[in-house]
C-alpha cells in the first residue's frame, strides 16, 4: 500500500470514528445510537487493520478484525437485546416508552455538540506536541482518538438513562484503544485481547444491572432511582 493511499484511507476512517462520536450526541433513540456506535466499531477496525496492512503486520491484521467482531457486532447485539427487552414491555403493558429515549439528558442537544467541538479542540492543542515530535500519517491522527475519549467521558456524565452510560463507557474505552494504536502502531496481540474480554465482561454485567434495574423499578433513568433512595 503506497503512503498517499494510506494517509487517505486512515483520515477517512479517523473522520468516520470521530463523527460516529458526535452524532452518538446529536441522536435521542437508543436504537440508532447503538446502531452509531457499531459503525464506529467499523471505523475503529478499520484504522486497525490499515495499519496492520501499512506495516505488514498480520497479527495487527487479526486484532483488527477481532475488534469489529466485537465492538461491531458483539456489543452492538447484545444493546439491542436490552432494548428489545422495554420495546416488549412497552407493548405487553403500554409502558416504557420513554425508556427507549435519551428524553432529558442532563445537556440539551446543541450545547452538546458545542462541547464536543470545544473538546475536540482540546485534544488537537494537548496532542499538538506529539505530532510535532512524530509527524507521521499515524501520529497527525492522534488528536482524534483523544477527542473521543473526551467526548465519551462528557456522554458518560450527562446522560440519564442506564444504556445511554453503557455507551459512553464504551465510546471512552473506544478511544483509548484508538489513541493507542495511532501513538503506538499497534499493540500487542495478547494484550488487545485482554482489554477486549475486559470490556465484553463489563458490558455483560451492565446489561444484567440494567435489567434488573427495570424489573424492580420500571425505569432506568438514574435520577429517578435517586429520587427512589432519597
Amino acid at each position: 500500500m503506497s503512503s498517499g493511499l494510506f494517509t487517505q484511507l486512515l483520515d477517512q476512517a479517523c473522520g468516520g470514528f470521530l463523527l460516529a462520536a458526535v452524532i452518538v450526541l446529536w441522536r435521542r433513540e437508543l436504537a440508532a445510537i447503538v446502531r452509531v456506535f457499531a459503525l464506529q466499531g467499523v471505523a475503529l477496525a478499520a484504522i486497525a487493520v490499515l495499519l496492520g496492512a501499512h506495516e505488514q503486520r498480520w497479527d495487527l491484521i487479526a486484532v483488527g478484525l477481532g475488534i469489529g467482531v466485537l465492538r461491531a457486532g458483539v456489543l452492538p447485539y447484545l444493546m439491542r437485546r436490552a432494548l428489545a427487552a422495554l420495546t416488549k414491555d412497552r407493548q405487553r403493558y403500554g409502558t416504557g416508552g420513554a425508556e427507549t429515549r435519551e428524553t432529558q439528558p442532563l445537556v440539551n442537544v446543541a450545547a452538546s455538540l458545542l462541547t464536543a467541538a470545544l473538546l475536540t479542540l482540546l485534544a488537537y492543542a494537548v496532542a499538538r506536541p506529539l505530532t510535532e515530535l512524530a509527524p507521521a500519517p499515524a501520529t497527525r491522527a492522534l488528536p482524534v482518538g483523544l477527542a473521543v475519549v473526551l467526548i465519551g467521558f462528557f456522554v458518560l456524565v450527562t446522560r440519564r438513562r442506564a444504556l445511554a452510560q453503557v455507551v459512553g463507557f464504551l465510546l471512552l474505552d473506544n478511544g483509548i484503544t484508538a489513541t493507542a494504536f495511532l501513538a503506538t502502531s499497534g499493540v500487542p496481540l495478547i494484550v488487545e485481547l485482554g482489554v477486549s474480554f475486559d470490556v465484553l465482561l463489563a458490558v455483560l454485567v451492565l446489561q444484567i444491572l440494567t435489567t434488573r434495574m427495570r424489573e424492580a423499578f420500571g425505569t432506568t433513568d438514574i435520577d429517578d432511582l435517586r429520587e427512589l433512595h432519597e
